[in-house]
């Protein structure tokens, strides 16, 4: 028996169902970003990721739950990264460490925001599971960006309660400048401008009286 396969074998089966969702979500990136998600299929992504042709299937079920998964896991790795970055930040300050964050995914990690943000725009015509994953992972990231200036000690009473309508408007910014970027993925030097920015707009808004 060879180490690997040893090791392997002490494994409970929760850590085994781990350790393939977790190659299936990277060949799911993978192809997603080599094909699309048309071209994208689950017996690809099973034989991809090192496994038999029915497993995504047998695990998944079909293409959307496949899909709504890989959107969950890339929003969770962001969310992880976004909620490290901004721990004990409020205001202004949360906003310019989240936008360096979201820059520097997009730099480190650009076939996990290509493969997101594909799905993103996929799911606006799409009667599926896409939608309410998109939608719960919107509604996190418009909460978070409200409650960074409610609990700013130093924004007025005025923009906080302004607050639903500026997160609203920088959230739809951060689409924007995403759609840029996968359009000119090569133009990260302007990308970096559009992010600095947002910066200096939330900076106007959130220093009003």
């Amino acid at each position: 028996m060879s180490t690997a396969t040893a090791t392997e074998s002490r494994l409970t089966q929760a850590e085994r169902t781990e350790i393939s969702d977790q190659k299936m979500f990277e060949s799911t990136v993978q192809l997603i970003v080599e094909r699309g998600p048309a071209a994208t299929s689950l017996k690809d992504v099973g034989v991809s990721a090192g496994y038999s042709r029915g497993l995504a299937s047998h695990r998944f079920g079909n293409k959307d739950k496949l899909f709504s998964f890989t959107l969950r896991r890339v929003g969770e790795l962001w969310l992880t990264q976004l909620k490290a970055v901004t721990r004990g930040h409020t205001g202004i300050s949360a906003v310019e460490k989240a936008l360096d964050q979201h820059y520097r995914f997009c730099v480190d990690a650009p076939d996990y925001v290509r493969t997101f943000y594909t799905l993103w725009f996929e799911s606006v015509n799409a009667k599926s599971n896409l939608r309410n994953a998109i939608r719960n992972i919107h509604q996190r990231r418009h909460q978070d960006v409200m409650n960074w200036i409610i609990n700013d000690p130093y924004i007025s009473a005025v923009i906080k309660a302004r607050a639903d309508d500026i997160a609203g408007q920088f959230s739809a910014s951060v689409i924007g400048i995403v759609y840029y970027w996968l359009a000119n993925p090569d133009d990260l030097e302007q990308t970096k401008k559009l992010h600095s920015g947002l910066k200096h707009t939330m900076t106007t808004l959130l220093s009003e009286k």
